[in-house]
């Protein structure tokens, strides 16, 4: 007997960021040294003040519903925060709370998207945003951006993007996976396309919090009208190292945070109440363990960036936020290696993961060929021990 599955399931491709770090957890339970740089998450802990909030939140029974797009509380924090990192005034009921980051931009997709609507992606992007406009019934338009121009699209490429069924842009900076960062200058030019054509940009600004040169500006601060036309999206997973507590949200005209709220009452309810409290402490707390980290990544990116610089076969540009590096493997592609033909980047991560012992992401699911996704969200042994058995690997020496 078979079972039915919508062509909409069966059209959404399974995450190969997760696939990676699945296989990569699996070796590891079997007795296998992997050395992992595929997780996107920090290996850092929770700071352990927001635990304690936490924990005193379930000692108050702080543990049912909460109203469905989050609690006033948390929705202060962020309006607070907000101000704080911005200037931008924002109230309440410009605010959804949501379960974690995805959750949120796929209301956001949902929200502003009918059947046949476009969105324009810069590639490389990360890998859930064409299943989540798929999600949404739109279709996903690509700009393709080199690694000459630092992996950014230019305005032309922009309004070569546009058509009549545009409807939104979606723009990450930091971004994942290349950890380039959108200059004040670049998001006016941007700005002005965007105000020009009604288009809203969905600004990610997850990584917001882990740049290491330059200034993150967010590009509603930019004047009223693209404010208007902007949709923040943001979360506690990668600032505040709480990847497991699953609190993401947006900010966005009252009419568009009405419409997610109600998407969201059907879909999920209220995300979790004692995360929600945790997140306020967060937020309204002490936030020098945010430097503390940036340090320590700068540490890692450094020295991964000069290690990488050193092997024959692979290069890469110096990222300036998130905790990624986008390495160029194409000089050893087209190649033979170990008795096999590596064609792809997808080949490439499978063989070193084979050969080599060490979990790399292939580029294709970020929407371009020839490079691999290498996170320092690891210690520096891992980083090294890493880089070592990949120079091995390219030297012929497994």
């Amino acid at each position: 007997m078979s079972l039915f599955i919508s062509e909409k399931a069966k059209s959404i491709s399974p995450s190969p960021t997760l696939a990676i770090d699945a296989r990569y957890k699996e070796m590891i339970k079997e007795g296998i040294p992997v050395v992992g740089f595929g997780a996107g998450e920090p290996d850092f802990n929770t700071p352990e003040n927001v635990k304690r909030a936490g924990i005193s939140a379930i000692n108050a029974n702080f543990t049912r519903y909460t109203p469905a797009s989050g609690t006033l509380d948390l929705k202060h924090a962020v309006c607070r925060k907000i101000k704080r990192d911005t200037g931008l005034e924002y109230g309440v009921e410009n605010i959804v709370i949501s379960n974690g980051g995805k959750h949120s931009l796929s209301n956001v997709f949902i929200c502003i998207c009918n059947p046949g609507d476009e969105v324009i992606l810069p590639a490389p992007y990360w890998v859930s945003y064409p299943e989540m406009i798929k999600i949404a019934d739109a279709t996903t338009v690509v700009i393709n951006t080199t690694e000459e121009n630092d992996f950014k699209f230019t305005p032309d490429q922009l309004r070569a993007a546009i058509t009549p069924r545009t409807r939104a842009l979606v723009l990450n900076t930091p971004s994942n996976p290349t950890g380039m960062i959108y200059t004040k200058a670049e998001l006016e030019e941007i700005a002005k396309i965007c105000v020009e054509n009604n288009i809203y940009v969905v600004f990610d600004e997850i990584y917001e919090k882990l740049i290491y040169e330059g200034k993150h500006v967010n590009i509603a601060t930019l004047g009223e009208d693209i404010k208007k036309l902007t949709i923040i999206v943001n979360g506690m997973a990668k600032a505040y190292c709480m990847t497991g507590w699953r609190i993401g949200y947006m900010a966005a005209e009252p009419e568009i945070a009405k419409a997610v709220s109600n998407i969201q009452s059907h879909m999920t309810s209220n995300p979790c109440s004692i995360a929600q409290a945790a997140s306020v402490e967060a937020l309204d707390g002490d936030q020098s363990v945010i430097d503390d980290m940036k340090h320590e990544y700068i540490t890692r990116r450094d020295y991964m960036v000069k290690r990488i610089k050193s092997i024959d076969g692979v290069s890469c540009l110096n990222p300036h936020g998130a905790f990624y590096i986008f390495m160029n493997v194409r000089e050893s592609l087209g190649k033979e290696h170990y008795g096999k033909m590596i064609n792809t980047a997808n080949e490439f991560c499978a063989d070193v993961l084979d050969k080599a012992l060490v979990a790399m992401v292939p580029s294709e699911g970020f929407g371009i060929d020839g490079y691999v996704r290498l996170s320092y969200a690891t210690s520096m042994e891992n980083i090294k021990t890493g880089l070592d058995r990949l120079e091995k690997y390219l030297m012929g020496e497994c």
